[in-house]
């Protein structure tokens, strides 16, 4: 502890996160798609969160999505940030995503991927806004499967992009 305060640490999730990342997922259902244990379990390897004493009050994590015929510019999209409200606008968030970049950029996508109810934030961070159209992957392997719209068209999200910093 830091001047009596304990620090917030981000790392790569563990198994015993897996319960606080569904808990904390739940609490932002009305901003976030839901994952069900089973799929945070099976993705934890992909899970930066954010802890306090013991505590996650944070959770970030990335899906690869493969270009069709072109495995060297695969996208990164960065989902699931949340951050529990007493601890927002603290800068939390901003280093969650900056981990997840950080660990994802290892395998050199060609850019970074968001669809968001927060374009302010991820502006912030390098995001501009895009089309829907250029993010075909992602509305095909996520927005599916979303019970809240008919229409990913239709659907407020806003998608953003950042490259990649080897290939800007």
């Amino acid at each position: 502890m830091a001047g009596g305060k304990r620090v917030i640490a981000v790392r790569p999730a563990t198994l015993k996160d897996a319960e606080s990342i569904f808990a904390l997922i739940h609490l932002n259902r009305d901003m976030l798609v839901q994952r069900s244990l089973g799929n945070i379990v099976e993705n934890i390897d992909r899970f930066t969160v954010a802890s306090r004493g013991g505590d996650v009050i944070g959770c970030a994590t990335y899906q690869i999505h493969p270009e069709i015929g072109k495995s060297d510019v695969a996208s990164v999209e960065i989902q699931s940030v949340a951050v529990r409200r007493p601890y927002r606008r603290s800068g939390v968030g901003t280093r969650l995503v900056e981990a997840v970049i950080s660990r994802a950029s290892a395998a050199e996508p060609a850019e970074f991927v968001v669809l968001t109810f927060a374009p302010e934030f991820f502006a912030a961070l390098g995001f501009s806004e895009i089309p829907k159209t250029k993010v075909m992957h992602k509305l095909y392997t996520g927005c599916i499967n979303c019970t809240r719209h008919r229409d990913p068209f239709t659907c407020p999200e806003i998608a953003m992009v950042r490259k990649s910093a080897g290939r800007r």
